[in-house]
């Protein structure tokens, strides 16, 4: 097949999908080998660069998807009225707490935020970022949460690999005042208690 007609399908295949589709996906569909796929890939990306498409193709979540153009994106928010679906700060720090600890139960987040959290993570589940990842082999066996491969297409992260490294205590003192260096100070003493209490998250 004339290699112009293989680009063709998998920009259909990646158009008609909408969300990202694996690698395992691809081989299967376009039968051929990966190393082919990922060529195909960058020569459907430079064809839609170089036609003035408003697609760009992006990798994401162990797959490739076709999404907007950022710089297009304004007259695509025009179609529809679209729901308003930010996330309020509470909920936010909850992902990220789910996100760079995970797999971790709610009384976990809970002790790490000080507050209840039975809102913010409902929405987090309902906005599929957040799923159950099994459960905690402590007594009690509560559930284990964590990030979604929706989370990672939200995100623009292909896995969580791509996450920001944490700041130091070192780093994350800077400029704070000794109220503030004495509340970081005690989050640390607590957190490590926690781990020596309860280490690992093994199921």
């Amino acid at each position: 097949m004339p290699e112009e007609n293989m680009q063709g399908i998998l920009e259909a295949v990646l158009f008609a999908a909408g969300d990202p589709v694996t690698m395992e996906q691809l081989k299967k569909i376009l039968e051929v080998d990966e190393a082919e796929v990922e060529i195909l890939a960058g020569e459907l990306s430079q064809s839609l660069l170089e036609r003035g498409s408003g697609l760009s193709l992006r990798q994401v979540a162990g797959g490739y998807q076709l999404v907007t153009r950022p710089e297009y994106f304004f007259a695509v928010k025009k179609l529809t009225q679209v729901v308003d679906r930010k996330l309020s700060a509470p909920t936010l720090e909850t992902l990220s707490i789910i996100a760079f600890k995970q797999p971790i139960t709610k009384q976990e987040i809970e002790q790490i935020r000080g507050v209840r959290i039975e809102r913010a993570l409902a929405k987090l589940i309902e906005l599929e970022l957040v799923s159950e990842q099994g459960r905690k082999q402590v007594l009690g066996r509560p559930i284990l949460y964590g990030t979604t491969d929706t989370f990672l297409r939200c995100f623009g992260l292909n896995s969580l690999e791509d996450l920001p490294n944490l700041p130091t205590m070192e780093e994350a003192a800077i400029g704070m005042d000794e109220e503030q260096l004495q509340i970081l100070q005690e989050g640390q003493e607590e957190q490590e208690e926690r781990e020596e209490e309860n280490p690992g998250n093994e199921e």
